[in-house]
């Protein structure tokens, strides 16, 4: 027990919030059981070590643990989580909980013995905390941990403070609030690096190696996220991969699915769920027009999961339509829901149409607004595109 208090002092006096997220002010912290889910590389562990530094620094009535530990090969969670918890323990930092085998089960043992201890655990995208689980499905509370919003980083590279907006208020508001923030910062000066590089945070440390650092996440979710965590036998990866090149080299996808299926030699119920896994791993989003994604459904569009991973997987692929779209669905689709328009490019919670595109870009009518690229301050019902990485 002493080394993990060790292990933990070190690693929350070495971290440091170099980017505010907004999740952090999400969370209801006083919950007994919360699971953050998020894409690798995507923070959850610097998150994690500035919550406690920022509310128990070195007390040691918390403690966190990075369950890639050997010694967890041996020791049970509850077993560790009591002895924890009778030498004064409150707060039980568990990540990576999907590298531990009986995860569900020693939460819920946890949950039901130790009544005055919190745990917050964090676990791959893909992992199923509540979806069929009987042991969590009604007492844990599961958050996602998303990749930084356009407000993030440009909050992040010129040390401004800007604050989410509502969908509301961007749509109403966005012609009195634009000149605020152009008045100190020129936001499309910043537009194409976010695009390119900004959407996961280690371009801090090494911004030289952004690419390839994401190239490795992106096999790696595949390998072991995607294949491993839906227990998919490891020769079906170049499947997968292949059907992740395909979408990338022609996105927005509209999936011929008979086609796939020829195309990497599998059955047509197969290419559904192999899409439904990229959907759950953080690497696609799906475009229905109902808003549900239904395992035998096939998607009207398939789009890259956000635009930086756009330049690693289809490089070939990138055009300014391409970008403009996959942003637009993955900054207003983390928090709303997402459909296809009947004559425009999206539906948002059923009652917004919009169409995506260049300066000029319009949309007449009720309810019907155009997010128009290369735009600084939008009128009327024109909005500039990048006032949507400003949800979160």
């Amino acid at each position: 027990m002493e080394y993990f208090f060790e292990a933990h002092k070190v690693l929350v006096e070495a971290s440091s919030d170099l980017i505010a997220r907004e999740l952090y002010n999400d969370i209801d912290w006083s919950q007994r059981l919360i699971g953050i889910k998020g894409f690798r590389g995507v923070g959850k562990t610097t998150f994690l070590l500035g919550y406690i530094r920022n509310n128990f620094g070195n007390s040691r009535e918390c403690l966190y643990v990075n369950l890639n530990d050997f010694y967890f090969a041996k020791r049970r969670i509850f077993s560790f989580a009591d002895e924890f918890y009778k030498r004064g323990g409150k707060i039980l930092i568990l990540d990576q909980i999907h590298k531990y085998e009986d995860w569900s089960k020693e939460l819920r043992q946890c949950y039901d013995e130790l009544p005055d201890l919190r745990i917050i655990f964090s676990s791959s995208p893909v992992l199923r905390i509540l979806e069929g689980n009987d042991d969590l499905k009604d007492i844990a509370k599961i958050y996602h941990l998303e990749g930084l919003s356009f407000r993030e980083f440009l909050n992040y590279k010129t040390g401004q403070n800007y604050p989410k907006l509502t969908l509301e208020e961007i749509l109403t508001h966005h012609r009195e609030i634009a000149p605020k923030i152009i008045n100190q910062v020129r936001p499309l000066a910043y537009f194409p690096e976010y695009l390119k590089s900004g959407f996961y945070p280690y371009f801090i440390k090494n911004p030289e190696f952004y690419s390839e650092t994401l190239l490795r996440h992106v096999n790696l979710a595949l390998e072991i996220d995607v294949t491993y965590l839906n227990q998919i036998e490891l020769k079906y990866l170049p499947k997968l991969r292949k059907l992740l090149q395909l979408i990338g080299g022609q996105t927005p996808f509209s999936p011929n699915v008979s086609k796939i299926s020829a195309e990497i030699e599998t059955s047509r119920a197969t290419v559904l769920n192999y899409l439904r896994y990229l959907k759950n791993a953080r690497l696609i989003n799906m475009l229905f027009s109902n808003g549900t994604n239904g395992q035998l459904q096939k998607p009207d569009q398939v789009y890259l999961h956000n635009t930086n991973l756009l330049h690693i997987v289809a490089p070939e692929n990138i055009n300014n339509r391409n970008l403009r779209m996959t942003f637009f669905y993955n900054q207003v689709g983390y928090q709303h829901k997402v459909t296809s328009s009947h004559d425009l490019d999206f539906k948002v919670n059923d009652k917004y149409d919009f169409g995506v595109g260049g300066k000029y870009t319009q949309a007449e009518g009720e309810n019907r607004f155009a997010a128009a690229d290369m735009l600084e301050i939008g009128e009327g019902n024109v909005i500039p595109l990048w006032f949507f990485g400003f949800l979160y």
